[in-house]
């Protein structure tokens, strides 16, 4: 386990599940804390407990990162800290639900943190990372991002798009001492499906503690392991699934043709 005394890292979704692992995990490896989440009371404590059990600083930073003045407060609090070394973007909303029946109010606060939130503070993440000439950002996303689990087509697809943000950046950060992570977990003993209003569509035997989880994740990262789905048991598959999709987009963009199962010849 690395240790980094006098650096920072700052958390989303820290008051609970994933994101409160996080916390935990990087202050036992040395760093100062920035917990975000709304729940300005669950910070406190938990700021109060990783200053009791790990001697690091915890600070407070209040904000529903649905909120636009919330969300610019938080952004800035990554671009004007210099010791900022790790970024974690682990909030996120469910909203699951039929899209007929869902609330226009909640897709819209879906959207709003689980795609503009992650792409604002990664952006300020790698900007503030390019001063220091290194960091981590990691960008939390979720199995459903290959397959929108039931009653759940927007949080699918902002998860899918959670992944292939991520992808993307890690492009563009190769030649850099920065690094993107994008975690891809199944289910998690959280609040979550709570939280989403609605149960759990997976057995109990799928589910996995956050500690474990992000402790598996940690690890993928010291590894260099920049997809990381800590319950899959080979990551071979998804090689073969990257493969067989940047396969397939060559493919579709080579030629400049349509294919030949169309009807060959159109009138009018």
């Amino acid at each position: 386990m690395h240790t980094h005394h006098g650096q920072a890292a700052l958390v989303t979704g820290a008051s609970s599940g994933i994101g409160r692992a996080y916390a935990g995990h990087l202050a036992r490896r040395g760093y100062d804390l920035i917990l975000v989440a709304r729940r300005a009371d669950r910070l406190a404590r938990l700021a109060e407990t990783i200053h009791r059990d790990t001697g690091r600083r915890a600070t407070v930073l209040r904000a529903d990162l649905a909120d636009e003045s919330d969300l610019a407060r938080v952004e800035t609090a990554v671009l004007e800290n210099e010791g900022l070394a790790v970024v974690v973007n682990a909030a996120g909303l469910g909203g699951l639900a039929p899209l007929r029946e869902a609330d226009p109010g909640t897709l819209d606060d879906l959207i709003a943190v689980n795609v503009t939130a992650l792409t604002r503070l990664s952006r300020a993440a790698l900007l503030t990372f390019g001063e220091n000439g290194s960091g981590s950002l990691v960008n939390v996303s979720s199995i459903g991002a290959f397959r929108p689990p039931p009653r759940g087509a927007a949080y699918g697809a902002s998860k899918a798009y959670v992944l292939h943000f991520s992808l993307a950046l890690q492009q563009e950060v190769a030649l850099t001492g920065i690094r993107v992570q994008v975690v891809l977990p199944g289910p998690v003993r959280t609040e979550f499906f709570e939280g989403a209003g609605t149960s759990s569509m997976f057995p109990d035997e799928s589910f996995v503690d956050a500690d474990d989880l992000v402790w598996a994740a940690l690890d993928g990262l010291d590894r260099g392991e920049l997809v990381c789905i800590p319950t899959l048991p080979d990551m071979a598959s998804w090689e073969e699934v990257a493969t067989l999709q940047f396969a397939l987009r060559d493919a579709a963009g080579e030629r400049g043709v349509i294919a030949d199962r169309y009807a060959p010849s159109r009138s009018g």
